[in-house]
């Protein structure tokens, strides 16, 4: 609940510094007239329990391991979500992709990419069951620039401004989760790229092709990610599917050349997870889709290392989060995982049922309706459908859609124990029942962690009000927070 009481109100002179350090220091979203507009946030950070947190530094690389080997098992992946595929159309898409990238049986690779696995996995730290999954993110899985920079944040209204900052602190008793996010992401886009290079025998500096949506929005939190790669020598560009559709050719074994570029050395996917990020209006209806998409399909075939790939996507999908939920101890293990560490991501996999008639038929006579969430194959806000609101939709799915969608076990965030400031927009706000999102990002290349941390490279906090559904800070009622131990 969102409630006035400007009495409590920080003078319009601290709020305008605060915003203008976020402007200065690239934490913003571009408008539509070139102008900036600042990225909501919170006051103060949200508290954890540092043993909660520790356990989440442990399971999250094993969750990555996990989805990066059965990312590169085309097999399983085609025998498994074929069904997926028939009940969703642009999932019909990415299969029919992956099958020519790597066999009709998924055994015969026509792929040189090498995986290059930028994840974040969210979680939410539930009331009774501890931290719970949220989802996968495994293509256009970016903000780790804007979760470090949170962090800075409010280390710089601790520090200009401590009396507005202690006003609104939880605890006074709790230390900063340092977040090193941004230079986590660089180094281990940088690892990648130095072993494309010394496969071709090649020195000198690496370059970076961002794959980004035309007149996109969310270019600064991009920009900081490349600002920090040039600052460890790459050179970086920008390109989208449409662009690259006439701008891309195959050099001497298989390098991927860029139109007065040069060779590719990095892919780096922040488009591409939905239908109409292949639609083109300047190309003709009817093939500028399967033209778009198959720029994917043409980099996969060179010796580049990638992220997003195909496998990657479906391998983080809400249908592979089901059927990974739902696997045994041992089926974990046959993707590398000891008994030790199966158990491990288990602990943090909230249930989650297909949807069949029988399922149906339980939900609507025996769950209770307010402890699931309905929710389809979509990435980003508006793919979840709420309590009482899933018996009526349900009623509208038709049966042979039934495979792209799922009822995951509804998670009932801790609410911060006191009321919040946040500011959107410039106005500010007092929030009571504030609940948080963590996102942490893995990075891995080929297969191997590549951070200095094992693989485990930042956080993201995201707040929203508990009576709010939608929590994103670009589309939703989110605002970007930091974290604190106790």
């Amino acid at each position: 609940m969102t409630i006035s009481n400007e009495s409590n109100y920080l003078p319009s002179e601290i709020v305008e510094d605060i915003i203008e350090w976020e402007i200065m220091h690239g934490v913003a979203f571009k408008q539509h007239d070139s102008t900036a507009r600042h990225v909501p946030f919170s006051i103060a950070p949200m508290k954890m329990k540092r043993n909660h947190f520790e356990h989440l530094l442990k399971v999250t690389p094993l969750v990555s391991k996990l989805i990066n080997n059965i990312s590169e098992d085309h097999a399983f992946l085609q025998s498994s979500l074929s069904k997926v595929a028939e009940a969703e159309p642009f999932f019909k898409i990415l299969l029919s992709l992956h099958k020519e990238a790597h066999g009709e049986d998924g055994l015969s690779s026509f792929s040189a990419r090498k995986p290059l696995l930028i994840m974040r996995t969210d979680f939410m730290d539930d009331r009774e069951q501890g931290a719970k999954v949220i989802e996968f993110n495994g293509i256009a899985a970016g903000m780790a620039p804007f979760g470090s920079r949170g962090t800075q944040l409010h280390r710089y209204i601790c520090e200009q401004h401590n009396s507005a900052y202690q006003k609104w602190l939880e605890t006074d008793e709790a230390t900063v989760a340092e977040n090193e996010g941004l230079e986590q992401v660089a180094i281990g886009i940088a690892v990648s790229a130095i072993e494309i290079k010394k496969d071709f025998g090649e020195s000198g500096s690496p370059t970076f092709l961002m794959v980004v949506q035309e007149s996109e929005d969310n270019v600064y939190d991009q920009h900081l990610l490349e600002l920090e790669l040039q600052k460890l020598g790459f050179r970086t560009v920008r390109r989208t599917f449409e662009q690259l559709s006439s701008q891309l050719s195959t050099g001497q074994s298989k390098r991927l050349i860029l139109e007065n570029v040069g060779p590719i050395d990095v892919v780096y996917l922040r488009t591409g997870y939905q239908c109409s990020d292949y639609y083109s209006p300047k190309l003709d209806k009817l093939v500028c889709c399967q033209t778009l998409s198959r720029v994917r399909l043409f980099i996969e075939r060179h010796h580049v290392a990638m992220n997003a790939t195909i496998s990657q996507q479906l391998a983080t999908s809400k249908a592979m989060q089901m059927l990974v939920t739902n696997m045994s101890i041992d089926e974990y293990m046959n993707w590398g995982l000891t008994y030790e560490e199966a158990l491990l991501v288990k602990s943090v996999l909230a249930d989650m049922n297909p949807i069949r008639k029988e399922i149906i038929k339980w939900f609507n006579s025996e769950a209770n309706k307010e402890d699931w969430v309905l929710k389809n194959q979509g990435e980003g806000g508006g793919n979840c459908v709420f309590g009482a609101d899933i018996s009526q939709k349900l009623e509208l799915i038709k049966p042979q859609e039934y495979d792209a969608w799922a009822l995951m076990q509804r998670i009932y965030a801790i609410e911060r124990e006191k009321p919040v400031l946040t500011i959107r927009d410039g106005k500010q706000a007092i929030v009571n029942h504030l609940i948080s999102e963590i996102g942490l990002f893995t990075v891995y290349y080929n297969g191997e962690p590549v951070t200095e941390y094992g693989g485990y490279a930042g956080y993201l906090i995201r707040s929203k009000p508990a009576n709010e559904n939608e929590g994103g800070i670009h589309s939703g009622q989110g605002l970007l927070d930091s974290l604190m131990l106790i």
